[in-house]
């Protein structure tokens, strides 16, 4: 690796003529005249501060070198030319600026002469060195114009050594001159402390190539390596992550490999020799990754010269004491971070880590190390920008940073020797901005549950009880091969069985209480339903329109119909009529049939108040009218039909609206920061209206979310008190990219009332090849319309993913703290297909919730509501099973997940015991609805027979006498009363219900093309359904269950379609 890389790898190439005027290589007039403002500027303003009073300063550029090293001299050139030149010395005064270099050197720096005349009214001499010439005249040449100042002070480098002929030869004059010389390190360091737009590009270019370096190849390599238990040293590693890095395709990363460099060889240690320094190597030591093993892994990349860094370390079947210490370095790495903001000085960054770890682990603040990082930039170490508790230099805005911080020296209780000593470390590159930080390298994952494998689970505990009866021989044949036998997985499954045991008794402790102290939830939550007092057609009796001829009327402005009735037209309001039909008979006559809402009858309007007020009055159930015209008895049904379904529109979103939580208004971001941004998203549920749909923008503002299109009228505001679970899904296999928002209060989106809102875009487009004929695979088209797919969605992934952790840095800050919002992803290893509505979905956890954000109607369960979960249909030969999850608000229905393939059983039993969710199994599908009804009626009864145990099958199989008790205990009471609605009478007739049958019976409603009846047959039907109990003929239940057969056959997911479960688990 030659110094020409490591100081920037920015040559002017050999093959190009004097005048340089090739191409390949030009210096950027306007970047050097900004930038020779900007160094005179310095250098004259804090000349007595940074620059050690010096008239003039010399910076000299060694050759090229095959050693790493990062040199100031090689920085300046790269910053102010943009480019490196080895063997060049440059003097810098107040009225000239002198070149020292070869012939071609100087054709190349001609351009240099205009600009700094223009920029700082200095005029540029070049003294051409030949190539067997040592440069002595020159150099005599140079020091008397410095000296002809009066009295010199020649500024230079004092911390780099010279190399190379000329360099010495330079030093040597330089000493023997006479004049005074001081360091100007600091002045350098300072000119490069504050970075441009420019600059700030590349490091982010840098940075987003050094964390997809780590997640796109260390992570899957290692969790590779470890799980095919191969050896691989340290060394090979490096070489393989090296290789990547320089090539960045590899990786996915599209950035042209000639502007791509390390910043050093990647470090990677285990086995008990850790090095937190960057000075550290990679040695050839094979990768320890026994239990409660630690692995570190450091990578810095460079674009266009400009470093970045990150850092993170790996721990394996780790320890309470080793997750403790991790969790603790991870809060105070976070601090460190958070304290990044302009006006703050240095020395408070490391302040706030150490507060943190002096918090929660005091015994550690040994083991902290000296420093929370330091600068980077053209320099992997910029001085003067060391993040220790001694430095108080005010950060800026623009500055970039290595925050690395770490435990060093810590042990751990292990029989084996290498994993007794353990060190930890974490870095990431984060550049200071206008309004707090942006942490650039946040694609590479450190959260605690990302980086803490679980691999061989149990492990120490089978072997400690080998070791009691076999000899240390014996013991030493077992392999980690052994330890996935079936004893193995018995033993798993043992571990599994006794931890949901603790769970069963700690569940219903905590159900007894909540039902013993009536904590659960009362209400079904719906609003009440406007009353017949409300509905006025007109105030008085002028207000009606005067009448024109004895027919059917339909006044739309007062949404009421006005009916002939003994030769007067007698008003109704529209919301009083439930349906109304027309129908012709043989006699060319035509029939037209109003039936309106009555106390009495399902589905009215009227409630039991307006009953006890309205005794006496005389309700019309239904009237029936004959005309001649079929034309206007059509217009009259069809105007009719309209007005209602709009009336009952407007008032069901009345009512809707009316039952909304108020909320504070949402905080323009103002002159306080720009918003972030996110554009081009469409919205679900989306706005009303039949016109052409339009895409708009989210954005994040003080207080909340707001998304607007270009029409005023659609707009909706989303603040973060109201936001209970955020989450952020990449496309990946499926057809969009989304952010989801499960709220806590509902609010309206357009005329719909919704707790979930979804922003999206589709990352490719449905196109339909015309012709019919099958392309094939290597048709060039083909090929590179994939590519564009490809890149469309990566780069809508990459927007997605910079606008999550922008909004995580803003939900990070203090007064966000008590909203605890953070954006979730689903693990998809752990999905799972299931019917949670009416269609077949992938259905995967997150680390808090259980969800479906794919197809709607969505799905959200929060897990720390969920009471218990109960597999149904479990046992051998069965394809799929289901699962009920019952909640801890007894009032809200059991929430039913069917037809999940029986290969998904296992793995969603690992995450249910995994997230501490009680779980049982039954061969039967349970009647929920009874079952809770029964618990609420008579809690103690519940409490007494063993809580939720009566559920449990092992129980049952082990003393069927007990289970028939527990199963008594559950059986509805005959005495039921009779004011009991048909449901509950239904729900009550059987706990266990039949494969065939579903939870709930539809209801249906009477067709508005319900054939006309007299009094006699309408009363009899009254008295017969009061006499009935709700169960319905032999003839109509065989044809419900043939329907639902049906249904059910048709909405089972696939069972070969479950995710293969990898072997590691995070």
């Amino acid at each position: 690796m030659g110094a020409d890389h490591q100081n920037g790898g920015n040559h002017p190439p050999a093959s190009k003529g004097a005048s340089g005027a090739g191409p390949g290589y030009t210096i950027d007039a306007t970047t050097l005249n900004r930038r020779l403002k900007s160094l005179y500027s310095s250098w004259r303003e804090n000349r007595d501060e940074l620059w050690g009073s010096s008239t003039a300063f010399a910076v000299a550029t060694p050759p090229p070198s095959d050693d790493l090293r990062y040199l100031k001299s090689s920085a300046l050139n790269i910053w102010l030319l943009g480019y490196e030149f080895p063997e060049t010395i440059m003097v810098f005064s107040d009225k000239q600026i002198h070149f020292l270099c070869s012939k071609k050197k100087a054709s190349l720096l001609d351009v240099v002469k205009k600009a700094a005349k223009e920029a700082v009214n200095v005029d540029v001499v070049m003294h051409v060195k030949e190539k067997n010439d040592d440069g002595s005249t020159q150099m005599e040449a140079i020091l008397r114009a410095v000296e002809s100042q009066g009295t010199p002070v020649l500024g230079y480098i004092s911390r780099e050594a010279p190399e190379g002929k000329l360099l010495e030869n330079w030093t040597d004059k330089l000493k023997s001159s006479g004049i005074k010389l001081a360091d100007v390190t600091n002045g350098l360091a300072d000119l490069f402390a504050v970075k441009e737009a420019g600059e700030i590009t590349n490091v982010k270019k840098a940075a987003y190539l050094t964390a997809s370096a780590m997640k796109v190849h260390v992570v899957p390599k290692l969790e590779k390596v470890i799980d095919e238990e191969k050896k691989i040293t340290h060394a090979s590693l490096m070489d393989d992550t090296e290789k990547a890095i320089l090539e960045p395709a590899r990786i996915k990363v599209k950035l042209k490999a000639d502007n791509v460099d390390i910043c050093y060889p990647p470090i990677f240690q285990s086995g008990g020799n850790f090095d937190l320094r960057p000075s550290a190597s990679s040695n050839d030591d094979n990768l320890y990754y026994d239990s409660a093993s630690v692995i570190i892994c450091a990578l810095g990349s460079r674009y266009n010269s400009y470093c970045a860094n990150v850092a993170r370390t790996f721990l394996i079947d780790s320890n309470a004491t080793q997750s403790k210490a991790y969790q603790v370095l991870l809060r105070a790495h976070e601090a460190a971070i958070g304290a990044l903001k302009a006006g703050n000085k240095a020395s408070d960054v490391y302040r706030a880590a150490y507060t943190v770890v002096e918090k929660e682990a005091p015994e550690l603040t040994a083991n902290l190390t000296k420093s929370a990082g330091t600068g980077i930039g053209l320099e992997f170490r910029e001085s003067g920008l060391n993040l220790n508790e001694k430095n108080e230099r005010i950060l800026k805005a623009g500055m970039v940073l290595n925050v690395s911080l770490g435990f060093q020296n810590l042990q751990a209780k292990s029989s084996k020797a290498k994993s007794q000593n353990y060190a930890l470390l974490l870095a990431d590159t984060v550049i200071v901005t206008e309004t707090g930080r942006e942490v650039v390298t946040s694609l590479s994952t450190k959260a605690f549950k990302d980086v803490a494998y679980s691999f061989n689970d149990g492990e120490e505990e089978d072997e400690k009880p080998q070791a009691k009866v076999e000899s240390k021989r014996n013991e030493a044949l077992f392999s980690k091969t052994t330890l996935r036998s079936d004893n193995h997985e018995m033993s798993k499954e043992e571990l599994r069985r006794q931890h949901q045991a603790e769970l069963a008794r700690q569940k219903n402790e905590e159900t007894a209480q909540r039902l013993a102290g009536g904590k659960s939830a009362t209400g079904d939550g719906r609003s009440s339903s406007r009353t017949s007092n409300d509905l006025i057609a007109y105030k008085n009796v002028n207000d009606l329109p005067p009448p024109r001829e004895m027919m059917i009327i339909v006044d739309q402005k007062n949404e009421a119909i006005l009916i002939p009735i003994y030769g007067c037209m007698v008003p109704f309001h529209i919301a009083t009529v439930k349906t109304v039909s027309s129908q012709a008979d043989t006699s060319r006559n035509c029939y037209i049939r109003i039936i309106f809402s009555s106390p009495g009858t399902p589905f009215s309007t009227h409630d039991a108040n307006s009953l006890l007020k309205n005794q006496n009055d005389i309700f019309l159930k239904e009237v029936s009218f004959r005309s001649k015209d079929p034309r206007h008895i059509s217009e009259v049904v069809q105007q009719i039909k309209t007005l209602r379904r709009n009336v009952l529109s407007r008032e069901s979103e009345r009512a809707e609206r009316a039952s909304l939580v108020t909320q504070e208004k949402l905080v323009l971001a103002g002159n306080k920061f720009k918003p972030i941004r996110l554009t081009d998203l469409w919205i679900r549920p989306p706005f009303p209206g039949r016109g052409r749909k339009l895409p708009g923008t989210l954005e994040a503002h003080d207080n909340g979310f707001r998304y607007s299109t270009s029409r005023s009228d659609e707009r909706v505001d989303i603040l973060f008190g109201n936001i209970k679970h955020a989450f952020f899904q990449a496309a990946e296999k499926e057809m969009i990219t989304l952010l989801h928002f499960h709220l806590h209060n509902h609010i309206m989106v357009g005329n719909k009332k919704t707790k979930d809102v979804q922003f999206y875009v589709e990352v490719m487009d449905v196109v339909q090849t015309l012709g019919g004929g099958k392309r094939s695979a290597y048709d060039p088209d083909e090929i590179e319309e994939e590519q564009r797919e490809r890149d469309r969605k990566n780069k809508i992934n990459m927007d997605f993913q910079s606008f999550v952790n922008r909004v995580n840095d803003l939900w990070g800050q203090p007064k966000f703290k008590a909203f605890d919002l953070e954006f979730d992803q689903p693990l998809r290893e752990l999905g799972f297909h299931g019917v949670p509505h009416k269609a077949s979905a992938f259905i995967v956890p997150t680390s808090s919730c259980l969800v479906e954000l794919i197809e709607t109607p969505f799905l959200v369960v929060t897990l720390s509501e969920i009471e218990i979960v109960n597999l149904e249909r479990v046992g051998l030969g069965q394809k799929n099973f289901d699962m009920a999850i019952v909640f801890k608000d007894f009032k809200r229905d059991v929430l039913r997940i069917d037809s999940i393939p029986s290969t998904s059983l296992d793995g969603i039993k690992e995450w249910l015991d995994t997230t501490d969710i009680k779980y049982y199994e039954s061969r039967l599908n349970m009647n929920w609805r009874a079952i809770l009804k029964t618990i609420t009626d008579d809690p103690q009864n519940f409490i007494d027979e063993g809580g939720w145990e009566f559920l449990n099958l092992e129980a049952s199989d082990s003393d069927s006498d007990g289970s028939q008790e527990s199963d008594q205990g559950y059986e509805p009471s005959d005495a039921e009363p009779e004011s009991e609605s048909e449901d509950d009478e239904s729900d009550s007739a059987s706990l266990v219900e039949s494969d065939d049958d579903d939870d709930g019976s539809e209801e249906e409603e009477g067709s508005e093309e319900e054939e006309g009846k007299t009094w006699e047959e309408l009363e009899r039907e009254a008295s017969n359904a009061d006499k009935e109990t709700g169960v319905e003929s032999d003839s109509e239940e065989e044809r419900k269950r043939r329907k639902m057969k049906a249904f059910g056959k048709s909405r089972a997911g696939p069972s070969s379609s479950a995710p293969k479960r990898p072997k590691f688990r995070r």
